[in-house]
C-alpha cells in the first residue's frame, strides 16, 4: 500500500505528459509532439488546410508550432486572421495555395517567433516594405506568384543574426530594389536567395548580403560582365543554369567572387568558349558544370586559372576529375607534381578525391 501512494504522483506525471487536453477545431488535424522527461513538453501541428476561406480566424491550441491553412482560397490576410492564443508562439505557417493578391503591412507583426513562412503558389504582386520586421525569420517562401520588383530591404526581420533564405523563384521579377545608400538600415541577413526563372535581363545589384547561395538559373540575363557580382565576396555558391536567351560571359566577369567554391552554367547550348579570362578570379572554384553547353573540349589551361579545381561536367554526361601526377620518386628539387583532366562517363565513379599516381 506505501508503494502504491509513492508511485501514484509519478504515474500521475507520465500520463499527464501524453494526454492532449486542448480539442482541435472542427475540420482541422492537431498532432501532438512530446518532448523532454516524462513528455513534460509538448508541441502541436496543426492542419486546417483544404477547408475554405471560412476556416478563418481559426482557434488554435497553446502549444501549436506550426499551423497549416494552405490551399483554403483564401483571399486577404491580415492581423486579426492571425490573432489570438496560439499565434504568438507560432514558429511555422503555411499560407501556400491560396488566392492572396496582397498581404497586409501588419499581418505578420503578432507573430515574434515565427521562424518559417510559406507564401507561395499565390497571386502576390507587391510585397509590403517591413513586412517580416516583427518576426526572426530563418525561411521565406514567395516563389510562384507575380511578383515584378522587390525590394531588398523587405526581407529585413527582427533577428539581424539569424541566416535567412529567400525563394523569389517563378515570379515576374524584372528588377530587385537594392538597399538604399546611407538609409542606416542593416542589410537583411540573406545568405541563400533563389531568384530562378524571373525576368532579370542583368545581374541584380545585391552588395552588402551575407550571401553563400545565389540562383539566377533560367532568367533571360544578356551579359555577365565585370562588376555584376561586386560586393558578393563571401558567394560560395552560383548557378545560371539554363539561361534564356544567348548569354554572353565577358572576361573577369566572376573577378569578385574569390570565395566561390561551385559554379553551375550548365543547360546553356548556345554558350561559346570566350578564354579562359572568364574565369579569372575564381582561386577557391572546387566544382564547374559545364555540361550541355558549348564549352566542349574544356583545355587544360583552365587548371592554370582555377588552382582548386576538383571537377568538371561538360559535353552531355562526361565528368572531368582532377588527376596530380607526382613523377618521379623522391621528387627532385624545385620539381612539382604534374596536373591534368580525367575525363571519363558519369557512371564511373567520381565519390573518389583527386587520384595521386
Amino acid at each position: 500500500m506505501l508503494w502504491t501512494l509513492l508511485l501514484l504522483p509519478l504515474l500521475l506525471l507520465v500520463v499527464s505528459g501524453t494526454q492532449t487536453t486542448q480539442p482541435c477545431f472542427p475540420g482541422c488535424q492537431c498532432e501532438v509532439e512530446t518532448f523532454g522527461l516524462f513528455d513534460s513538453f509538448s508541441l502541436t501541428r496543426v492542419d486546417c488546410s483544404g477547408l475554405g476561406p471560412h476556416i478563418v480566424p481559426v482557434p488554435i491550441p497553446l502549444d501549436t508550432a506550426h499551423l497549416d491553412l494552405s490551399s483554403n482560397r483564401l483571399e486577404r490576410v491580415n492581423e486579426s486572421v492571425l490573432a489570438g492564443p496560439g499565434y504568438t508562439t507560432l514558429a511555422g505557417l503555411d499560407l501556400s495555395r491560396n488566392l492572396l493578391t496582397s498581404i497586409s503591412p501588419t499581418a505578420f507583426s503578432r507573430l515574434r517567433y515565427l521562424e518559417s513562412l510559406d507564401l507561395s503558389h499565390n497571386g502576390l504582386a507587391a510585397l509590403p516594405a517591413e513586412s517580416f520586421t516583427s518576426s526572426p525569420l530563418s525561411d521565406v517562401n514567395l516563389s510562384h506568384n507575380r511578383l515584378q520588383e522587390v525590394s531588398v530591404s523587405a526581407f529585413t526581420t527582427h533577428s539581424q543574426a539569424r541566416a535567412l533564405h529567400v525563394d523569389l523563384s517563378h515570379n515576374l521579377i524584372h528588377r530587385l530594389v537594392p538597399q538604399p545608400a546611407g538609409a542606416g538600415l542593416p542589410a537583411p541577413a540573406i545568405q541563400s536567395l533563389n531568384l530562378a526563372w524571373n525576368r532579370l535581363r542583368a545581374v541584380p545589384d545585391l552588395r552588402d548580403l551575407p550571401l553563400r547561395y545565389l540562383s539566377l538559373d533560367g532568367n533571360p540575363l544578356a551579359t555577365v560582365g565585370r562588376g555584376a557580382f561586386k560586393g558578393l565576396a563571401g558567394l560560395t555558391h552560383l548557378s545560371l543554369a539554363s539561361l534564356q536567351g544567348v548569354p554572353q560571359l565577358a572576361p573577369h566577369g566572376f573577378s569578385e567572387l574569390p570565395g566561390l567554391q561551385v559554379l553551375d552554367l550548365s543547360g546553356n547550348p548556345k554558350l561559346k568558349w570566350a578564354g579562359t579570362e572568364v574565369f579569372s578570379g575564381l582561386g577557391s572554384l572546387q566544382e564547374l558544370d559545364l555540361s550541355g553547353t558549348g564549352l566542349v573540349p574544356l583545355p587544360e589551361v583552365l587548371l592554370h586559372h582555377l588552382p582548386a579545381l576538383q571537377s568538371v561536367s561538360v559535353g552531355q554526361g562526361t565528368r572531368c576529375r582532377r588527376l596530380v601526377r607526382e613523377g618521379a620518386y623522391p621528387r627532385q628539387p624545385g620539381s612539382s607534381p604534374r596536373v591534368a583532366l580525367h575525363c571519363g562517363d558519369t557512371q564511373e565513379s567520381v565519390a573518389r578525391g583527386p587520384d595521386i599516381l
